[in-house]
């Protein structure tokens, strides 16, 4: 388990000493500030993962920096507010800048703890809900029982518990994002942050601010890695970074350590890297548009999500999944698919994998009529052409078994002839039958093997 950073800023020295020893004990990681300068320089140095803020201090009352902090980067960690000298009106001050509490001097020890745990848990919901709103994935977990998914959670539960570089290839739309996922709810980061950054989505004019913050006149904004300390940073479409970010990256890596865009002083860090693509990246190392260096500190553990063709099989358990989450957290009407609807979606090849069957399942839910979704609606759907009637029959099948099996014989025979060049004792080994007892077959048949030999020679 990594430890949390806490930030307490108090001018009283009993209170600071207190407070340091107390959750020194807890297990996190304490910084302390007596006054808002040291505390501006602490919040410099490094991202805390909480601050406890007294709101009467000499410089600069906890009011005013609270609400300082609040214009620099949204208050992006919980702050607790303290004071002994509280009326209600400050309280709903704090709280309107986005203090997460407000707890009344002399602390209750206890009050404090259960108070600070809400908060850092609180702060960790807010974050995966605001990731998984924006990726829209409702998967907590890779889900299939097909050897390919058997075998892929295996070897992330193993993964998961080093601390080693993570590179996660598939298709778009596979799942990288959720295995990612599943590797940090099941690594010692757990209780650390997942921060999900699509690189293809960072502005182009200063991706590096994104990635690593800023930091001018003091005023401080943090970017995803050190948003991400303590916990596992998950680099979207890495392929798309370009090369200055990528050497930039590099070197944060290696040193632990990183430079906020205008920085003075290297922060230090303390995250686990997993990258994805969808991308040849060797591919991109060769053509000179990824740096080779990086590629081996990231590709250590290389991953390979299946496409939903090459698993198929697990298309009933994704189907259930996803009417259930559907149904259950946005009240849509169930509909079940018929096993003609399921067989024209196993015959699919599914370009788009897990995000096109979500789509699909949620649109169908949506704009469909009727308790089943029957195969003519999922070819309609999925742009899939159908038979000219549903009850088309494949050729051959209305012929009686006899004739079906002679004009299959006829078929087979005539493609083992040709393949070898008309002779009859080749046929009669490759196809594993008694070389007399072919010659009959295929007169038969009315097969001549001297006309397929002459064409071949030909």
């Amino acid at each position: 388990m990594t430890t949390r950073h806490i930030l307490v800023v108090d001018d009283e020295p009993d209170i600071r000493v207190l407070l340091k020893e107390i959750l020194d004990d807890e297990g996190f990681d304490v910084a302390v500030a007596e006054n808002a300068a040291q505390a501006r320089e602490a919040r410099r140095q490094r991202r805390p993962d909480l601050v406890l803020l007294d709101i009467w201090m000499p410089d600069t009352d906890g009011i005013s920096l609270l609400k300082e902090w609040s214009a620099d980067s949204h208050l992006d960690v919980p702050v607790i507010m303290m004071s002994g000298h509280g009326t209600v009106e400050t309280a709903v001050e704090a709280t309107r800048l986005g203090a997460y509490d407000f707890i009344e001097k002399p602390l209750s020890i206890a009050k404090l703890l259960i108070t600070v745990q809400r908060a850092l848990e609180n702060a960790n919901l807010q974050r995966e809900n605001l990731g998984l709103r924006r990726s829209a994935p409702p998967l907590a977990e890779p889900i299939g029982r097909s050897r390919a998914m058997e075998q892929l959670r295996a070897s992330v539960l193993r993964i998961a518990q080093h601390k080693t570089a993570v590179f996660i290839t598939g298709e778009s739309g596979s799942g990288k994002e959720v295995v990612a996922r599943f590797l940090h709810q099941h690594s010692p980061r757990a209780n650390g942050p997942f921060v999900a950054v699509g690189v293809a989505g960072l502005a182009r004019e200063n991706p590096d601010a994104e990635l690593f913050g800023t930091e001018t006149d003091g005023h401080v904004t943090y970017g995803s890695l050190e948003q991400a300390n303590g916990g596992t940073l998950f680099l979207k479409d890495i392929a798309d970074m370009d090369l200055s970010t990528q050497a930039r990256l590099l070197s944060a890596l290696e040193q632990q350590a990183m430079l906020r865009v205008g920085g003075r002083e290297a922060v230090p860090i303390d995250v686990r890297i997993v990258a994805a693509t969808r991308r040849d990246l060797q591919a991109e190392v060769n053509a000179g548009r990824f740096r080779d260096d990086l590629f081996y500190h990231l590709n250590v553990v290389p991953l390979r999500v299946p496409s939903l063709h090459d698993r198929i099989e697990d298309l009933d358990d994704l189907l259930t999944h996803y009417l259930d989450y559907f149904v259950n957290n946005e009240g849509l009407q169930r509909r079940d698919f018929s096993p003609g609807a399921k067989a024209r979606m196993r015959d699919y090849r599914w370009p788009g994998n897990v995000r096109e069957l979500r789509n699909l399942v949620q649109r169908l839910l949506i704009l469909g009529n009727g308790e089943t979704v029957e195969g003519q609606e999922i070819s309609s759907a999925l742009g899939i052409r159908a038979p000219a009637e549903a009850d088309a029959v494949p050729p051959g099948y209305d012929l009686p078994l006899r004739e079906a099996r002679e004009r299959f014989e006829k078929h087979y025979l005539e493609y083992q002839l040709h393949a070898c060049e008309g002779s009859v004792s080749k046929v009669a080994e490759r196809v594993g039958i008694e070389r007399t007892h072919l010659y009959r077959k295929l007169r038969s048949l009315g097969i001549d093997p001297r006309h397929i030999k002459e064409a071949s020679r030909d």
